[in-house]
């Protein structure tokens, strides 16, 4: 937030007079606080200002492509990022003070050096000196000097991505070898093991790997505020190529107003999220990324694939283009666990705006088609089919009479504008040359399109044929005519109520909730043999019955207007009994979505929403592979299994086990149980496809996507995996283009070398190093339930030392914080949400749901050995697991960055807002000395006592936020103080400065939700 070294004189905001700005302090992310370099002999005023402020002053603020000599490039490969932070940082620190005047750019440049002093130097007096700061400011200058930090952690964020764009490149021009993650190196290894092209295809026709995206409680972005930091991020990756001065200086200035507009947009909704906005936050990512980064990538796999395994057809044709295996999925306006405000009604919206999308885009890149396929029968022939094309177009003009491709694409655009209209009720913003007969299905649009990519092809066009046509053509195998499927959920308890209530009103059973499990499965599997419908025509159910019948007729209406697709995968959360699937079965059933009869030979059974279990709590996990036994035990339930291709998924609940049982325990269960899963499915012959609902935070399945898949059990991929991506994770992952193609890369590269690589996940001490495991998980249990769930006040000690109060008040998301409205008596840790309990650990810099209870299973497992030759042993052991088995470095390494991104000194002062003083020494002092011995215990193991040692980009990049995030935490803490005493309780000042301070601390996390 630098203020340049000079400035035009103007007229300062806070005394009216006109005034020249001194020179500040450079923006370091390395270094400490400003320093004035030391000279032999007097200089200018001028000649000692620093260069690179000066270049700032003139408007052409310098990045690598600039002012940065190769030879320090290649010394300092992140010299480029620091020199856009800086860049970024000055722009920032211009707007303050032209926005807020001199007295507010001071005190927040003021605020900055004396926290990087505190932060790098290890200056307690400035420690002191910044409480001081804090504690002294107005409402209005808190909420400046928190917007101030909190965009800098955007801004901050911004420079990094870029920057790891730039080093991709630098590797790819360098002709470096393929990455770890990436395609090439995938195939590479692939073909290294003995896998051929061949097989190599016939495995992705059969794979699916859909990332779902999410919306939760703790999406703290707006909308308008995304859209203003892509900009800024295509600006700033503008800056890598060559500029004139004019250019730069153009582009400075579009810099500049960019970050303005930053400023002076609200950072906060005045009104809670709604789900429709959620819907079209998620879409916005569509036509940034995944509308032209899918084919994009999906591309650039056959061509990779053809270099590492080359094969023709004995014609010489060139090889079938991939089945559509990479697929968007997403539970935005379908997700009705714990949340009233999704309908049926949503359900239907979220599915029209995903086509309305969809539709403007098909057609945007039919009208360009046209631009580009001027092609004339005079110079080329083309096919018979594309002729008939061109015939059946309703197309007339002369001026077009010997242009066969235009008029072709003319009247499918006319076709699809129709369709448009028939399914989404929009009509094509450039109109149709005539009103035709729409599509019947997206595979109809695709054959047309074919027809075109065929004809180029067979007639000297091949270069065309591989260009927009032909990501026209993997773009509508992929999307179909509904961009992504919705996936429907709602909690077990809901379909039980709904079932109780049917059977009550039919006079079958008065209290079928309070019946033994056996006698509910005898009473809905006698229904679902019953020709007849359960719902009686003219009765007055209840609003909730009502509701959840509504959804299933919903979502067969969705599937006759857009394609199956749409709709297939129905979610039962909190699954703890086989009669808990067999209710959505009956469900499916009233709504015509269930038809045959169980165990039929002539009629058998056909489902068209798959119903998918979510196992959550550590006891779930534990009876996943016994409930999913005695459904594929189920008499007639295998003619269900064809229906889905012999396939069935089972979905993983990360976050709520963890929360139940603490980080290492859910981990290992979640192990365990696909282990189980794996063993039971492939005894069965039926296809297993996982459902991993990762968070953002470790805490809740979260890390490198990468590492995640690979330290998977042996047989858990198979070319079959979804994965939730939420709140913030998706902004960091897909807001760039070009992250969101090396995101999506990444996850495809892991899926292939976790399915045809397996040998790499099974280390020779595999028994071993389970019962290990077992026995380092039986004491984190221990440790984490004795904390969160025995120790008397933790409840009282959590909801004072974090935000979550006023998390759960902020407008974040459409979903409540909690399935149950809790007042201040009745609330419990069970009945919160696992997303609001981690991202409140992430406020307060303790992170706890991502390590706690490590240190105390080691030093167990240390003090169970009998004699110091043992305990070496044991040390040996561990050391041995994490260099040889996947599951457990990837454990360790994710904890590692948790401890790194974790503050104690910080942490402390949150534990101050508990008033009660022994409550508050008990509980902060079990978890200081659980820190403290978790990270003396991974030091052990790896052999690093700092954290990060291996990563050391990642390391630098918390270690520079930090010195951004203490103004913020102390900030939080000061307001949280106020408002809760009631001082200013009223004052919305007050309130937005928290949820500021909540924002900015999110934003420097990263991964916090």
């Amino acid at each position: 937030m630098t203020q340049p070294a000079a400035r035009p004189t103007g007229r300062s905001r806070s005394t009216g007079r006109k005034s020249v700005t001194p020179a500040s302090g450079q923006l370091d992310p390395e270094g400490a606080s400003p320093k004035t370099p030391k000279a032999t002999k007097p200089r200018t005023k001028a000649a000692a200002r620093p260069k690179l402020a000066v270049v700032a002053a003139k408007g052409a603020a310098p990045t690598a492509a600039a002012t940065t000599i190769p030879a320090r490039r290649t010394a300092d490969k992140d010299l480029p990022l620091r020199e856009d932070i800086r860049f970024l940082g000055r722009l920032l620190g211009d707007c303050v003070r032209e926005q807020e005047g001199d007295a507010a750019f001071d005190l927040v440049e003021t605020i900055r050096q004396t926290a990087v002093r505190f932060r790098r130097e290890n200056d307690r007096a400035a420690g002191t000196e910044l409480d001081r700061l804090l504690k002294r400011l107005s409402r209005d200058q808190t909420n400046s000097v928190v917007r101030a930090f909190s965009y800098f952690s955007h801004l901050a964020n911004i420079a990094e991505d870029q920057h790891h764009n730039r080093r991709r490149r630098v590797h790819a021009l360098a002709g470096s070898p393929p990455q770890p993650g990436s395609l090439s190196r995938a195939l590479q290894a692939i073909d290294a093991a003995g896998v051929t092209g061949k097989q190599l295809r016939e495995f992705l026709d059969d794979a699916l790997i859909m990332p779902v995206l999410t919306a939760h409680p703790t999406e703290v972005q707006r909308k308008s505020i995304l859209d203003a930091e892509r900009e800024i991020a295509r600006l700033l990756a503008e800056r890598d190529l060559p500029m004139t001065t004019r250019e730069r200086d153009h582009n400075t200035a579009q810099l500049r107003a960019r970050v303005t507009t930053l400023w002076q947009t609200r950072m906060l909704r005045n009104t809670r999220l709604m789900v429709v906005d959620e819907i079209e936050n998620a879409l916005s990512y569509y036509r940034t990324t995944f509308l032209q980064g899918i084919p994009r990538l999906m591309a650039e796999l056959e061509e990779d694939i053809a270099e590492v395994f080359p094969r023709r057809s004995k014609t010489g044709a060139t090889p079938a283009p991939l089945a559509p295996f990479l697929q968007m999925g997403s539970w935005i306006g379908g997700d009705r666990d714990g949340n009233p405000n999704v309908t049926a009604e949503t359900l239907e919206h979220a599915a029209r705006q995903q086509a309305t999308l969809l539709f403007d885009w098909y057609l945007d890149e039919l009208h360009a088609l046209g631009a580009e396929l001027p092609l004339s029968s005079l110079m080329v022939d083309a096919s018979p089919e594309l002729l008939a094309l061109a015939e059946a177009s309703p197309d007339h003009s002369e001026h077009r009479a010997d242009e066969p491709y235009r008029r072709a694409l003319i009247g499918m655009y006319a076709r699809l504008a129709a369709t448009s209209q028939l399914l989404t009720g929009h009509v094509a913003q450039r109109h149709p040359v005539a009103d035709v007969a729409p599509y019947e299905n997206a595979e109809a649009f695709a054959a047309d399109v074919q027809i075109v990519v065929d004809s180029l092809r067979t007639h000297h066009g091949e270069a065309l044929a591989r260009g927009r046509v032909d990501a026209l053509v993997r773009a509508i195998a992929v999307f179909g005519f509904h961009l992504a499927s919705i996936d429907m959920r709602q909690v077990s308890d809901v379909h039980e109520a709904v079932i109780a209530e049917l059977f009550a009103t039919a006079g079958i059973e008065s209290d079928y909730a309070a019946l033994p499990e056996a006698r509910k499965l005898e009473l809905l599997l006698a229904e679902l043999r019953q020709p007849r419908l359960l719902t009686l025509p003219w009765h007055d159910y209840s609003e909730q019955t009502r509701s959840e019948l509504a959804i299933f007729a919903m979502a067969r209406d969705l599937r006759a207007r857009y394609g199956a697709r749409i709709a297939r995968n129905y979610i039962i959360s909190h699954t703890e009994t086989l009669s808990d699937l067999i209710e959505v079965m009956l469900l499916q059933k009233e709504a015509g979505m269930l038809r045959g009869t169980l165990g039929s030979k002539t009629d058998p059974a056909r489902m068209e929403l798959m119903v998918i279990p979510l196992f959550e709590t550590i006891e779930d996990l534990r009876n996943a592979a016994g409930i999913m036994e005695s459904l594929l035990d189920l008499p007639g339930f295998d003619s269900v299994i064809a229906h889905h291709g012999v396939e069935q998924e089972v979905m993983l609940g990360y976050s709520d086990s963890n929360k139940d049982g603490g980080f290492l325990t859910s981990n290992w269960e979640l192990y365990k149980a696909e282990l189980a899963l794996v063993k039971l499915f492939e005894e069965r012959r039926v296809k297993l496809r996982l459902f991993h609902g990762r968070g953002g935070t470790v805490g809740r399945g979260g890390g490198p996507t990468y590492q995640a898949i690979l330290s998977q059990p042996p047989g858990t991929v198979n070319g079959q995996i979804r994965l939730t991506e939420q709140g913030e994770i998706i902004n960091s992952k897909f807001a760039n283009a070009e992250i969101g193609r090396r995101n999506l890369e990444t996850v495809i590269a892991a899926t292939l070398e976790a399915s045809l690589l397996p040998t790499q996940n099974a280390p020779k001490d595999l028994a071993t190093f389970e019962g290990v495991m077992q026995q380092l998980s039986d004491h984190a249990f221990s440790a984490y339930r004795d904390l969160v769930y025995e120790t008397p006040g933790f409840k009282d000690y959590f909801f004072a030392t974090t935000p979550i109060t006023e998390i759960a008040d902020l407008n974040l998301g459409s979903r409540p914080a909690s399935r149950k409205l809790m007042d201040k008596k009745h609330r419990r840790i069970e009945d919160l949400r696992a997303i609001p309990w981690g991202f409140s650990w992430g406020q307060c810099r303790l992170l706890l749901p991502g390590w706690f209870g490590f240190g105390s299973a080691v030093q167990a497992l240390l003090d169970a050995a009998p004699d110091e030759k043992s305990r070496k042993a044991t040390v040996a052991t561990l050391k041995r697991m994490v260099k040889s088995w996947p599951f457990f470095s990837t454990l360790l390494s994710n904890m590692d960055m948790v401890l790194a991104k974790t503050d104690l000194a910080v942490a402390s002062r949150y534990a101050g807002l508990c008033e009660d003083t022994a409550l508050r020494k008990a509980v902060f002092s079990r978890i200081s000395a659980e820190w403290h011995l978790t990270s003396d215990m991974l030091g052990l193991i790896t052999g690093r006592q700092e954290r990060l040692a291996d990563n050391p980009l990642l390391a630098r990049s918390i270690k520079n936020r930090f010195a951004y995030l203490d103004p913020l935490n102390h900030l939080q803490v000061e307001l949280l103080k106020r408002y809760r005493a009631g001082k200013d309780g009223d004052d919305v000042r007050v309130r937005r400065g928290i949820h500021l301070t909540i924002n900015g601390v999110a934003a420097g996390l990263r991964n916090s939700g």
